[in-house]
């Protein structure tokens, strides 16, 4: 197949409702990892949810295998990411710093390199030469950063609590938007800070619904008071 056939084959995988996650990865995973991740950033700006989410898995468990065979390959790429959430790259960053967390949770060593600047977009900017921060403040990639650290927190938790996770999170418990709060409530429960128990339990009667979607790739309808509960519980 050439460049243009492959992008058409694996866009149309990811679009394959009736295959579930696991099943879409084993097929995606017999096509070289660089052409899957030229294909697989066309999914991450489709307005169809699943399909987007979908590509964010995928891009994940792509830039993984890519890091396995060509590290220096899969910096570029998780570049060419952070670099879409800049205000000077002219783009949005759609489903950007949710491929980024998915693709540390599945490799080590792109979590070692780059799990800071996903923190760094929750942080201000400061006065002292560490203080390096990316505030993002568009809602929407507000949310994209705490769902990827709601997933990130929960399998490279260690190393988020080295970096000093944690402050940062805690403003966005108030957050007008119910899925802000609920992801919040996520991330730091998988964190395990006793800080943020009095936190939490303040929204433990907060019923607004929301509708996330998880590693297994697969919607849940659940509220933020049940998030913000779970948080608690895994503290």
């Amino acid at each position: 197949m050439n460049m243009r056939q492959n992008k058409q084959a694996i866009l149309a995988l990811v679009a394959d409702t009736g295959l579930s996650l696991a099943e879409l990865l084993t097929r995606l995973a017999a096509y070289p990892a660089q052409a899957a991740v030229h294909a697989l950033f066309s999914a991450l700006c489709r307005p169809e949810a699943l399909l987007r989410w979908r590509g964010v898995s995928c891009m994940g468990a792509t830039l993984a295998r890519l890091a396995d065979a060509d590290m220096e390959a899969a910096r570029i790429v998780m570049r060419r990411l952070l670099w879409s959430l800049n205000d000077e790259s002219g783009g949005i960053g759609w489903g950007a710093p949710e491929s980024m967390a998915e693709a540390m949770c599945r490799h080590q060593g792109l979590a070692l390199e780059y799990a800071h600047m996903l923190l760094s977009y929750l942080r201000e900017d400061g006065a002292e030469p560490w203080q390096d921060g990316n505030y993002l403040e568009h809602p929407l990639l507000q949310q994209g950063v705490l769902w990827g650290l709601a997933r990130l927190s929960g399998c490279r938790q260690a190393l988020l609590v080295q970096l000093g996770a944690g402050p940062e999170l805690l403003p966005f418990l108030a957050a007008p938007e119910a899925t802000a709060r609920a992801l919040d409530c996520i991330a730091l429960g998988n964190l395990g800070l006793e800080t943020t128990r009095a936190a939490l339990q303040a929204l433990a009667g907060d019923r607004a619904p929301v509708r996330l979607y998880t590693a297994e790739g697969a919607f849940v309808q659940t509220s933020v008071g049940a998030c913000a509960t779970g948080a608690m519980e895994r503290i």
